[in-house]
């Protein structure tokens, strides 16, 4: 009988093929390497060769790819951020007037930069990041940066001062201090009511013996006023028109409260107004006077493109000797500047929000260099 050694069993299966034997014991007790077998193709096959590994790296790779791909997206949209600031007024209108809507809301882009850099920096693009913190910050502070300067000067001829106390308010008397603590030369209250309009009228009787109102709006002045008419924008007042016997000369001064803006589902709907706004503007361009003040609730912001016939013609007093955006609306926390001291043939001094009363809109004043005598439009 021929004895059947272990080296004789390893050597062969049942198969026929070289079977795999655990590692046999090492003199000292401790369990001998395996040495890699070659695979079929010739390759050796070890613990860092295995198809698994191989299937991780490339999960890897795919993934990181991924990422890069979504730093692309960033760079993408921080640029388009950049291009809608910078050259917004030169965009197409976008379908239910949302470019006024945006155009609205503009100053406020800027929270869209730490988003951008946030996105980009969970998704380790460095160079994202730094494209969505420089570009777009970039756009932004050359469309807005003048906005944020101090641009008041000492000075001025005249005080205006426009407020829409709101139809609702609850402290009419309230509002009235409020004003007259401003000491305005000329004052104008828009959303007056029949309810509310002759208590205005007998609370500031003493202080301003010239005034007009009819419909919603109103005129206050410490000069004599003349030529005082409605201006017909809607079917109802809610503009007017009167030339104060100002200083040097006479100054034309329009009061309006132009229709309300909604957010809808067929998107911005600010038809009325920008109707009414067109009639208003086609009662500017045919004042003979030279010297022009608009002053009002517009609902809307000097960078909505709807005002653009009215701003093109006149200059809004905070954008040229405001500090900051003078934002009005809604009074507890102001996200807008939709009320607007507009000046055409006169030069601002200083513009400034007034203290919050009992309605819904801050107060906003201005102080006016009436001289030299501008030359004829």
């Amino acid at each position: 009988m021929t004895a059947t050694t272990r080296e004789d069993l390893a050597a062969e299966a049942p198969d026929g093929t070289a079977a795999q034997t655990s590692p046999s014991p090492a003199p000292d007790g401790t369990a001998a390497q395996a040495v890699p077998s070659p695979a079929t193709d010739g390759t050796t096959v070890g613990p860092d060769h295995a198809p698994g590994a191989s299937a991780d790296a490339a999960d890897a790779g795919a993934r990181l790819r991924w990422w890069r791909r979504r730093g692309a997206a960033v760079t993408g949209c921080s640029v388009l951020l950049a291009v809608s600031v910078a050259g917004h007024g030169l965009l197409p209108g976008l379908p239910g007037r949302l470019s006024s809507l945006a155009e609205t809301l503009l100053p406020w882009s800027a929270l869209a930069v730490p988003v951008l850099v946030a996105a980009a920096l969970l998704r380790r693009a460095r160079v994202a990041a730094a494209v969505a913190l420089v570009v777009p910050a970039v756009a932004w502070l050359a469309t807005f940066g003048g906005a944020l300067a101090d641009k008041t000067s000492p000075g001025g001829d005249l005080t205006l001062v426009s407020h829409n106390v709101n139809q609702d308010n609850p402290d009419p008397g309230g509002t009235v201090r409020s004003l007259l603590a401003a000491r305005a030369d000329v004052l104008a209250l828009e959303e007056l009511s029949p309810a509310t309009a002759p208590a205005y009228e007998q609370a500031l009787a003493e202080a301003y013996p010239y005034h007009f109102y009819e419909g919603t709006v109103g005129l206050w002045s410490v000069h004599p006023l003349s030529d005082a008419r409605a201006v017909p924008i809607m079917p109802w007042t809610r503009a007017m028109r009167a030339t104060v016997d100002a200083p040097g000369g006479p100054l034309a001064v329009y009061v309006a409260h132009l229709p309300s803006v909604r957010v809808g589902a067929s998107g911005f709907t600010a038809g009325a107004r920008d109707e009414a706004l067109g009639l208003l503007v086609s009662e500017v361009r045919a004042e003979p006077v030279r010297r022009v003040v608009v002053l009002g609730d517009l609902n809307g912001s000097t960078d909505d493109r709807a005002l653009r016939p009215l701003t093109d013609r006149l200059v809004s007093a905070q954008a040229a000797a405001g500090a900051g955006f003078g934002f009005t609306w809604p009074a507890r926390l102001p996200v807008v500047r939709i009320d607007q001291i507009l000046l055409g043939g006169v030069r601002a001094a200083s513009a400034w929000t007034l203290p919050a009363t009992a309605s819904d809109h801050l107060p906003v004043a201005a102080r006016i260099h009436l001289s030299p005598d501008p030359a004829p439009r």
